[in-house]
């Protein structure tokens, strides 16, 4: 199962603890894949092409706000106007539907209200790539009104969101990690957000401990390279001259490369005496490389 499915199937287990909040969630659900049909008079909800898991949702949450048992072909009639009513999208006073461009805004008010939005909206045509490769939340949206109300209530719980268009539809994205996981946690899908967390101090270790080996390798490459020019330089000053040609100071320090051509320069320092410090080491051994360049030492 994606990691996507995992936490759906979590979201599709919480329901809000007050009516209000089953119907912002409800609202979500039928904004994103609900689809509304007057033929004849007569009033058909149904649902356009939505998984098994929004669609035990939208019926869990019939069930406990209607005690409705939605039947195969969707809700008729007195049943259809009643959500309708109750999601605001019907009003019997005037006889009047309202489009599902984007939910009534007073059932979006409350901060828990918003977090059943988000869940609902996320469950009917929302997706999470594996976090373990890349980290991209998104909710697809037929209109922009809708799009626009799920990025203002994301913003109200300071989450970065943005949208863009695609093949007709508003997508509302999150790739920040960090938001992600405030996401889940808004939406209460806590088992997914400690999932979550684990990938990404893993991926973080990980990480790190590349950064570590790539400047310790490149260091080790860097270091080595150096005192293979120390070698040569060395040895083109003995057989053009001789190293007795050498100051004493120099003439030490360039037997002691040969005789230990892997050590560091601290430790090449130790072997002298009295004992010199790297930085001394460095001006000696650059001043031996000087002397081999003026005569006529290249390196390639």
């Amino acid at each position: 199962m994606s990691f996507s499915s995992e936490v759906k199937e979590e979201l599709a287990a919480r329901v809000g603890g007050g009516r209000h909040c089953k119907l912002a969630e409800l609202a979500a659900i039928l904004g994103c894949v609900g689809r509304l049909q007057i033929t004849g008079g007569d009033v058909h909800i149904g649902m356009e092409a939505a998984g098994a898991i929004p669609r035990e949702k939208y019926r869990l949450l019939l069930s406990q706000l209607f005690q409705i048992q939605e039947p195969e072909g969707g809700l008729y009639g007195t049943d259809a106007l009643k959500v309708l009513e109750s999601v605001k999208l019907w009003d019997e006073r005037t006889g009047s539907f309202r489009g599902m461009t984007a939910a009534d805004g007073l059932l979006i008010q409350q901060p828990c209200c918003k977090r059943a939005f988000l869940r609902g909206a996320f469950l009917a045509s929302g997706s999470m790539s594996d976090p373990r490769r890349a980290y991209h939340f998104e909710i697809v949206l037929r209109t922009e009104p809708l799009a626009m109300q799920l990025l203002d209530a994301m913003g109200s719980f300071d989450v970065d969101a943005k949208v863009v268009e695609r093949k007709g539809n508003h997508v509302a994205y999150v790739k920040e990690g960090t938001h992600i996981v405030d996401l889940l946690n808004i939406m209460e899908a806590h088992s997914a957000l400690m999932n979550l967390e684990n990938i990404r101090i893993v991926k973080e270790m990980r990480n790190s401990v590349n950064r570590r080996v790539n400047c310790e390798t490149a260091n080790i490459s860097k270091t080595v390279g150096a005192a293979v020019r120390q070698m040569e330089d060395i040895l083109y000053i003995r057989d053009k001259k001789g190293l007795e040609s050498l100051p004493d100071n120099l003439r030490e320090i360039a037997l002691l490369r040969l005789e230990y051509p892997d050590a560091s320069l601290k430790e090449l320092g130790t072997y002298l005496s009295p004992p010199v410090g790297k930085s001394g080491v460095n001006h000696r051994l650059r001043r031996i490389s000087e002397i081999a360049a003026e005569m006529g030492a290249k390196h390639e």
